[in-house]
């Protein structure tokens, strides 16, 4: 450790030190932060002079245009030169930044881009000090939240990923102390400076809340590029809508060589419209771990349930549907849900309800198949036309009516597991809570909706199957 304190004291004139203060409102790191837009344009890029940094859109810090901008503009490019990149091994700025990011597990990609943006904030004559300076000093991801908010979240598969990444970088601060312990100064990749958890839940937070994934110039097999997280200076300020006003363009066929990635007129963007990108189609879950905010009414948004049989039979008893079979299914129905990787050696138990498919295909077909004696009816169709809510009662009227009201009692159970009920919820809200509780609280809620959203729409299908059974349907 001796060796540790010497570092910092030698180069002490040469690091930015990892600390940070809690603040109400977002901040940057440097107090007044070198000029961003300045910045790129020194450095051969490019950005339309209608687009302004602003700190008040309505999601916060993030991009405007301050006048009309036809749809096709050009409003943003930055030269190959200007994202901040760890592409592998080979390009790593030091061996030891190399093993160390060998060590992060591939779920956890944001750490390794995270390291080398730790190891250039950490330098006082860094290349991207800059863009780095304009970055948040705090960020609302889960994994920063007080303990009574995390738990508030209320939903166990999220609680499990926040207490993994939680654990991940208490044990990775030992790893990278002990790695680094007897390093000499002149080796030590974070300019001697000591590495904790804090640091590291930033540097995490900040990649995985603005990195993109792009083309990388390692070319695989069959002649594609693989796709390399980069940070991207001022494109990264694009705030996320599911209809976007503008979208992201990489260079690939060389007409361009001072040009990697830059951002494009999507439709045209008014003034004083914020400019937005389409983050993906994620769930909820997604945009809290990793971006740190919650989309209201998000049509991808989806609960984790785990296929089981003896749930599966009680929601079916408390649907009304007699005699479930799903603790002892025919030989014929146990092949059919292997083959959906629900039964045998290695099955794949994680369903989701909600999102685009409402019900998850590979429930759905179970349910059908195991409400089903009839083999010769369920040879009838594929497991694809099974697997499908718009393919309407593949099995029979009765068989459906039955297979949506087992899914309804699934809702209803998955809904007791919440301790609160959104009207509780929407008061706690009234009353006034911190940034983080409410966070907590908006992600918890929208999930409760969710799950309403698929009873609602199930029970209107089960009203639509019941005015046309008939007699011989059963």
């Amino acid at each position: 450790m001796a060796t540790s304190k010497l570092a910092i004291t030698s180069l002490a004139a040469h690091i930015r030190p990892f600390t940070c203060s809690a603040a109400s409102q977002p901040s940057r790191l440097a107090p007044h932060p070198p000029d961003l837009v300045r910045w790129i344009k020194r450095e051969g890029g490019f950005v339309h002079h209608a687009v302004k940094l602003s700190q008040d859109t309505p999601f916060g810090i993030g991009l405007i245009s301050t006048e009309q901008i036809p749809q096709g503009t050009d409003l943003i490019s930055l030269p190959p030169h200007v994202p901040l990149r760890f592409e592998s091994d080979e390009t790593a700025p030091s061996p030891l930044l190399a093993a160390l990011a060998r060590r992060v597990p591939e779920e956890l990609w944001a750490m390794k881009l995270g390291l080398r943006l730790l190891q250039e904030r950490a330098s006082a004559d860094s290349f991207w000090w800059p863009y780095i300076s304009n970055l948040p000093e705090t960020y609302t991801v889960p994994i920063f939240f007080p303990g009574e908010d995390i738990k508030n979240l209320q939903y166990a598969p999220l609680l499990h990923q926040v207490n993994k990444r939680c654990r991940f970088l208490l044990d990775f601060e030992r790893e990278i102390r002990h790695t680094l312990e007897d390093v000499k100064a002149t080796d030590h990749p974070f300019s001697g400076q000591d590495v904790n958890a804090s640091a590291l839940g930033w540097t995490m937070s900040a990649v995985s809340t603005r990195a993109f994934r792009l083309h990388g110039d390692k070319k695989l097999r069959g002649g594609s590029s693989d796709h390399v997280p980069m940070m991207l200076p001022l494109i990264d300020m694009c705030n996320h809508s599911f209809s976007p006003n503008v979208k992201i363009i990489q260079e690939q066929d060389g007409s361009d060589s001072n040009t990697l990635v830059k951002v494009v007129a999507e439709t045209q963007v008014k003034e004083n419209d914020p400019l937005l990108l389409n983050y993906g189609c994620l769930s909820n879950d997604f945009f809290l771990l990793d971006y740190g905010f919650v989309v209201e009414s998000n049509p991808y948004d989806t609960i984790e349930l785990k296929y089981d049989e003896g749930l599966l039979d009680a929601a079916s008893m408390a649907a009304g549907v007699a005699s479930p079979k799903f603790s002892s299914p025919a030989p014929w129905q146990h092949q059919l849900l292997s083959q959906l990787n629900l039964a045998g050696k290695m099955p794949d138990l994680k369903v989701t309800i909600g999102g685009q498919e409402t019900v998850e295909g590979r429930l759905l077909a179970a349910i059908r198949i195991l409400l089903s004696s009839d083999l010769v009816e369920v040879e009838k169709h594929d497991l694809e036309e099974l697997k499908s809510l718009s393919f309407t009662a593949p099995l029979g009227v009765a068989n459906e009516i039955a297979t949506f009201r087992t899914v309804i009692a699934l809702c209803v159970i998955a809904l007791s597991h919440f301790p609160t009920k959104i009207m509780e919820d929407e008061a706690i809200l009234k009353q006034g809570v911190s940034d983080t509780a409410e966070l907590s609280i908006k992600y918890r809620i929208q999930k409760k909706s969710m799950i309403i959203d698929v009873m609602k729409d199930l029970t209107r299908r089960v009203k639509l199957l019941s005015a046309q059974e008939t007699p011989s349907a059963s």
